[in-house]
C-alpha cells in the first residue's frame, strides 16, 4: 500500500491530505489558533477537587485544563521537589492529551511523553523497552538485537512503534532510539527551570503536527508546494532517521490540488451521503450525543440472490465506514445500522472483519458487539474535534445542524 502526505493549500487554507493507495484518509487542515494537542507546558494548579479526583491547571494564555489525578501519579514539579503529591500552588509539567472540545476543558496528563514514529518515551516509568503488539515476533527479535547496547535511563521507558519494523538498519535503530531518550531528559532538564506557564516543546501547523508527533501512520512521500514546508519536513527526516521521501512540487501547469484531485475528495469528506462501490450507500448522521450511520441497498443492479447482495453491500459498508471514521476524525459513540441478515455466521464474520479494520485505526477504535436489533456499536477515543466541527468553526458557520447536512453545504460552496 502507497501511503503519501500531501500538504497545499484549498482556497486559502493549508490542509495535510494523508492518501493511502489514492485514498484519502485523513485531514488535517491548519488553524489560526493551532491544537494544543500534544503541547507539554509548566502549569499551575489552580484547585484540587477531591471528590472528582481532579486538578484544575492554568497553562499559557489563561487556559484552565482538566488534570485526572490518576494522571498525576509521579507529578514532575518545577516549584519544590517533588514527594508525590499535588498541591495547589504547584507547578507542574503537564502534557495536553485531549484538546477542548465544545464546553469542555482540554484534559492534561502529568505522565509526559515524547513521541515519534519510530520511539517514544514515557516519563516517569520503570519498564525498559516496550514493543507496540503490531510487530511482529521476527520484527521485535531484530530491533531486539540492534537496541542490546541502549542504556535506558531507570525513570524511562522506550516504545518501540510500528514504524520500526519497517528499519532494517541497527544503526539507524539505536540511533533513533538515542535521539527519542535524549529528547526526553533535555525535556526534563529544561522543564524545571522555565517559568511557570512556559510552553517546553515546538507549536507546528495542524497540517504538520501528525507529522512531527507520530501520531499519523509513516507515509512513503511527503509532497508539498510549499518551499518553507520543504525545508521543515526534510530537516524532521534527516534528524529522526524515517525513511519517507520529501518531495517539493514545482510544476506550475498543474497545481499539485488539481494533480491529486483534493478538491474533489475533499468535498466528499463533509457530505451526508457516501456512495459505495456496488451502488449501495452511507448516511451519516451526527447528533448531540453519538454519530448514526445507516447502510442501504441504494442502486445496486447485481442479480444475485437476497441474501448475498446483503453480504456484499454490508461488507463494502465495513470498509468505508472505517475509513470515513478517520476520515471525519468521529468519536464516542457510533453505531452502524448495516443491513439485516437472518444468517448468524454471516454477522459474526461481518463483525470480525470490522473489527479487524477497526485495529488498523492509529486512533484507539473498538467494535463491541451487534445488538438484537441488529445495530453494531462502536467507541472512539475523541482527541479533537471532528473535520465538520473544524471545517465549521475556520469558516465562522455553525456547528453541525440538526439534518447533519449544513455543515457539508456551507464548505462545499466555500470550494
Amino acid at each position: 500500500m502507497s501511503k503519501n502526505y500531501v500538504i497545499t493549500r484549498i482556497r486559502s487554507q493549508q490542509i495535510g491530505f494523508l492518501l493511502e493507495d489514492d485514498r484519502l484518509v485523513e485531514v488535517h487542515p491548519a488553524r489560526e489558533q493551532p491544537s494544543l494537542l500534544g503541547g507539554i507546558f509548566v502549569g499551575k494548579v489552580r484547585q484540587i477537587v477531591r471528590n472528582i479526583d481532579a486538578a484544575f491547571v492554568e497553562i499559557a494564555g489563561g487556559q484552565t485544563c482538566f488534570l485526572p489525578l490518576a494522571q498525576a501519579a509521579h507529578p514532575i514539579l518545577a516549584n519544590r521537589p517533588s514527594d508525590g503529591r499535588l498541591l495547589a500552588g504547584d507547578e507542574v509539567l503537564v502534557q495536553v492529551k485531549k484538546d477542548a472540545v465544545k464546553t469542555k476543558d482540554p484534559v492534561l496528563s502529568a505522565n509526559l511523553s515524547v513521541t515519534g514514529h519510530l520511539f517514544g518515551v514515557q516519563i516517569g516509568t520503570d519498564n525498559g523497552i516496550r514493543y507496540s503488539k503490531k510487530l511482529t515476533n521476527e520484527q521485535k527479535e531484530r530491533i531486539d538485537q540492534a537496541l542490546k547496547p541502549l542504556l535506558v535511563p531507570a525513570h524511562m521507558t522506550l516504545i518501540v512503534r510500528t514504524g520500526a519494523g519497517e528499519i532494517t538498519d541497527p544503526e539507524a535503530l539505536i540511533n533513533g532510539a538515542r535521539r527519542q531518550i535524549q529528547r526526553a531528559e533535555h525535556l526534563l532538564q529544561v522543564g524545571k527551570t522555565r517559568t511557570v506557564f512556559s510552553l517546553l516543546t515546538e507549536r507546528h501547523p495542524d497540517s504538520l503536527r501528525p507529522l512531527f508527533d507520530g501520531t499519523m501512520p509513516l507515509p512513503d512521500r511527503i509532497v508539498t508546494d510549499d518551499r518553507e514546508v520543504y525545508t521543515a519536513v526534510s530537516a524532521y527526516l534527516k534528524e529522526t532517521g524515517c525513511p519517507a521521501e520529501a518531495k517539493l512540487y514545482q510544476d506550475e501547469k498543474i497545481p499539485l490540488p488539481l494533480l491529486y484531485g483534493l478538491e474533489g475528495k475533499f468535498r466528499e469528506a463533509i457530505l451526508k451521503k457516501v456512495w459505495l462501490p456496488s451502488g449501495g450507500y452511507l448516511v451519516i448522521e451526527p447528533v448531540e450525543a453519538l454519530t448514526v450511520i445507516d447502510v442501504n441497498t441504494g442502486k445496486y443492479t447485481g442479480n444475485r440472490q437476497t441474501e448475498e447482495t446483503f453480504r456484499l453491500i454490508n461488507r463494502e459498508a465495513a470498509a468505508e465506514t472505517a475509513r470515513q471514521l478517520r476520515l471525519r476524525n468521529l468519536s464516542g459513540i457510533i453505531l452502524v445500522d448495516f443491513i439485516n441478515m437472518k444468517n448468524r455466521q454471516d454477522n459474526r464474520e461481518l463483525l470480525l472483519y470490522f473489527r479487524d479494520l477497526c485495529r488498523q485505526d492509529p486512533v484507539p477504535a473498538k467494535v463491541i458487539d451487534m445488538t438484537p436489533l441488529g445495530l453494531v456499536e462502536v467507541t472512539r477515543q475523541k482527541r479533537e474535534r471532528t473535520l465538520a466541527e473544524l471545517l465549521a468553526k475556520e469558516n465562522g458557520a455553525n456547528e453541525i445542524s440538526g439534518d447533519g447536512e449544513g455543515t457539508g453545504r456551507q464548505v462545499s460552496e466555500e470550494l
